[in-house]
């Protein structure tokens, strides 16, 4: 009952049913677009690269761009070359001065920088569409089709590409500013859960024909999976709380602070965004490699598509798991500001009992932010290897995905920052949240 009045109350109020509706048909769009093949291809010679992409990090990049990839899609490179460049973008905002420069400057900084990132993704393209290409040839030819692209052919082909992702990078945007927002993490959840029936069937489907467990493993699977999941939102949600006590100030006849709040630094202040920048830099030798097409090839690099283009190895989740914890040290840095926030609190006479104000407040927050990051850090990176976990015990390859792993995360990480946004605008048109009690905490999303 409480649910359908709250869908009752989320109707009445005219903008957020505008932009829910704006984002349901962005979405639309989306996934039409991911069923559109690419000129010149037939649709009935694609088996081999389906059956390419049923396995190993190529499914995850299927997955990621919501089956396009093996549909060989107008829009088969997905949103993966954006987060790439958002990546690069932000790193030289660590090291060029030019870039921290443009970071300090408000909203115009900020429009250089993405505009930066869009010119950065068209490079990126120009290199993923012509690999991708490459390796369509050699899956459709060696399933017995015929594609052969010439010059010009693979010309015109990888500008179709550059177009569709760079039109998937736009509907990201419109996402985020006529819709729910978080437009970019949102089309990357859309493309998951897509994959998730599917998975589940081919699951449920598998064990009914094992000849131990059976149904009783596929439910000790699922109650595993949920285990997952709530230690999932633990660690999106958590927080370290730190006391404030402001000073008591009197403007006119009104008095300011004189009480004692708390600031909620979160264990993983980082999100999932680690999660995808690692996984985004995970693809680049297999994309090196034409996404498989010369994984076989001797040298440098066949040998690191081969080690990399393996989910369930030793060195592919090692180097994953280390990425993952190194992100989240340098997307804490990046987005948690200790200089800051002891500013802000000196403005307001503010300060944590027993440290002076100023730099001994943000060498407190720093130290406090550090020793929380690590253990978040490392329970990041653990929840991300769970899959290769699971294959272990034999878990389906599709359904292994959603044990942990990138596809979780971001699928608990999107869903509370979505429901936090919609119980942002009930509150403030005086309606019930959509809890009971207590807030949603939410994470900040890769907005595009």
């Amino acid at each position: 009952m409480r649910l359908i009045q709250t869908l009752k109350n989320i109707w009445k109020i005219e903008d957020l049913r505008k932009r829910i509706t704006i984002t349901f048909l962005f979405i639309l769009v989306y996934r039409f677009g991911c069923y559109v093949v690419l000129p010149g291809i037939n649709p009935d010679d694609l088996d081999a690269l389906r059956n390419f992409t049923n396995s190993g990090l190529m499914q995850l990049l299927d997955m990621f761009s919501g089956g396009a990839f093996s549909q060989a899609s107008i829009f088969a490179l997905g949103i993966m070359p954006y987060i790439t460049a958002s990546i690069v973008i932000q790193l030289l905002g660590m090291v060029m001065p030019q870039f921290q420069k443009m970071q300090r400057e408000g909203e115009s900084g900020r429009m250089k920088l993405n505009q930066y990132t869009r010119y950065l993704t068209v490079l990126i393209l120009l290199v993923q569409a012509p690999a991708y290409l490459v390796n369509l040839q050699y899956q459709v030819n060696s399933a017995g089709g015929n594609a052969h692209f010439g010059f010009l052919s693979m010309l015109f082909l990888t500008i179709v590409l550059t177009a569709g992702a760079m039109f998937i990078m736009w509907l990201g945007e419109k996402i985020t500013d006529k819709g729910i927002g978080n437009g970019i993490s949102m089309i990357i959840l859309v493309g998951i859960i897509a994959r998730f029936p599917g998975a589940l069937v081919q699951e449920f489907t598998g064990r009914l024909t094992a000849s131990q467990g059976g149904l009783v493993m596929f439910l000790i699977e699922i109650i595993i999976l949920f285990a997952v999941t709530a230690g999932a939102v633990m660690l999106v949600q958590g927080t370290r709380k730190v006391p404030v006590q402001y000073a008591k100030r009197i403007v006119g006849n009104r008095q300011y602070g004189g009480a004692r709040q708390y600031i909620p630094l979160k264990v993983n202040a980082a999100n999932v965004m680690p999660i995808i920048f690692a996984q985004a830099l995970m693809f680049i030798p297999i994309t090196l490699a034409g996404f498989g097409a010369k994984q076989d090839a001797p040298g440098f690099i066949g040998s690191l598509a081969r080690t990399f283009g393996d989910m369930n190895g030793l060195w592919y989740n090692v180097v994953y798991f280390l990425m993952i914890v190194a992100f989240t040290y340098f997307y804490t840095a990046i987005t948690v500001r200790p200089t800051q926030m002891a500013e802000e609190m000196k403005k307001n006479s503010g300060f944590i009992p027993g440290i002076k104000p100023g730099k001994k407040t943000a060498d407190y927050i720093d130290s406090i932010m550090s020793r929380i990051t690590l253990p978040g850090s490392i329970f990041l990176g653990i929840v991300a290897i769970l899959p290769a976990f699971a294959r272990y015990f034999g878990v389906n390859q599709s359904f292994a995905q959603f044990f942990g792993g990138t596809s979780l995360l971001i699928i608990v990480g999107v869903v509370l920052d979505t429901l936090q946004q919609i119980e942002t605008h009930l509150t403030m048109h005086h309606y019930d949240g959509l809890m009971k009690s207590g807030k949603i905490k939410g994470r900040t999303g890769l907005n595009g």
